[in-house]
């Protein structure tokens, strides 16, 4: 796989700034709700090397990309919270969860809005710009969804646990520390050894590219660009 210097332009600005909104919000939120742990150590910050982990921000996801994995993905630094500090642990877990895959929506309704501005740009720069923000669009779509999964520690895994009874949260919960595990064999192990037999175990992975693909053209179309 060729990577032009181009093509790293229009991808460096979207990522960076996916990846430190979507960690500032969990900060964010969880401050508001009571819990300082993350503001202490400086991650209520617009500044990405705050946010950037670098084996799972750089090396991982390269590792992946130039290995033709079937799906890319990575990982940021995890925001630490202490939810025995939040007012209402089990609830407001959700709402610090649910702050980052929010956030990267409304990033890419932004990009989305920012593409009428086209017109008012010189016309050497144009075509960088709208892929820089077709780029935004379409990575804070998938991130959205990628981090709703249902497993921990993933931000849809925490919600479920907020949300669930107490017998079926608790199971859960103790899956958080395979979930790195979990992702990696759904994701790139299953569909790696499912191809050694002729079978296509890509299963997830076509189900999270197909929804990514709704949410894309639902940005596409309230932002007036579908």
């Amino acid at each position: 796989m060729n990577i032009s210097l181009y093509d790293l332009s229009v991808w460096v600005l979207p990522v960076l700034l996916a990846i430190t909104f979507h960690e500032a919000a969990h900060a964010f939120v969880a401050y508001r709700l009571g819990d300082n742990t993350a503001s202490q150590l400086g991650r209520v910050s617009f500044n990405p090397f705050r946010h950037i982990d670098p084996f799972g921000t750089v090396v991982l996801p390269a590792m992946l990309l130039f290995a033709h994995s079937p799906f890319l993905f990575g990982y940021a630094k995890p925001v630490p919270v202490n939810y025995r500090n939040l007012a209402n642990p089990k609830l407001d877990m959700v709402w610090v969860a649910l702050a980052g895959p929010v956030i990267n929506i409304v990033l890419a309704l932004m990009a989305g809005i920012a593409i009428h501005a086209l017109p008012f740009v010189p016309a050497s720069s144009a075509q960088w710009i709208l892929d820089n923000l077709g780029n935004s669009v379409r990575l804070n779509a998938a991130l959205a969804v990628f981090n709703m999964m249902p497993i921990p520690p993933l931000d849809g895994g925490r919600v479920a646990v907020g949300l669930l009874p107490r017998a079926l949260a608790l199971p859960l919960a103790r899956l958080e520390r395979f979930g790195m595990l979990i992702l990696i064999g759904l994701l790139i192990l299953l569909p790696l050894a499912g191809s050694q037999f002729g079978l296509n175990l890509d299963v997830i992975s076509a189900i999270l590219r197909t929804l990514t693909g709704y949410v894309i053209q639902g940005v596409l179309i309230l932002t007036g660009n579908a």
